[in-house]
């Protein structure tokens, strides 16, 4: 394409001679590279901490009383329960001209409830995080954990 300037002069020759004039362009080419600024290490610690676990047990015990009856019965009782206490009847054949049925004793069953409170020491790991900032030209190989 032939482009015409008006600050030059206008060849006299316009048989075949073209007017060139050369185009300059300018480009940009970005390119991304790596660069270390800094570094970081992070490495965690455990305490361990003594606390005193608190709680409460529960239990029974048995209180058991022989109640002395020597008493003639017709037939034998049975195991019966009464104000939270079980019986159970103990029996004996006794040799008499004839035969008799006497209740010798009765075993008595008295359930207690118990509280008892405890403290038992226990160990309790706890972490956390301790994080340094270490210059970018710091060796690695040089530290030691």
């Amino acid at each position: 394409m032939t482009k015409h300037i008006p600050d030059q002069p206008v060849s006299q020759d316009t048989s075949s001679e073209a007017e060139v004039i050369a185009r300059a362009e300018e480009e940009v080419r970005l390119d991304k590279r790596m660069v270390t600024t800094g570094k970081v290490r992070v490495r965690t610690i455990v305490d361990v901490e003594t606390e005193l676990a608190k709680g409460t047990l529960d239990g029974e015990t048995v209180d058991i009383t022989r109640v002395p009856i020597d008493r003639i019965v017709d037939q034998a009782p049975g195991i019966r329960v009464e104000d939270n206490v079980t019986i159970i009847p103990v029996l004996e054949e006794v040799l008499i001209i004839e035969k008799r049925l006497v209740l010798k004793e009765e075993v008595h069953i008295r359930k207690l409830a118990t509280t008892e409170e405890v403290e038992i020491p226990v160990e309790l790991r706890k972490q956390h995080a301790v994080i340094e900032r270490l210059p970018a030209d710091e060796d690695d190989t040089n530290t030691s954990s």
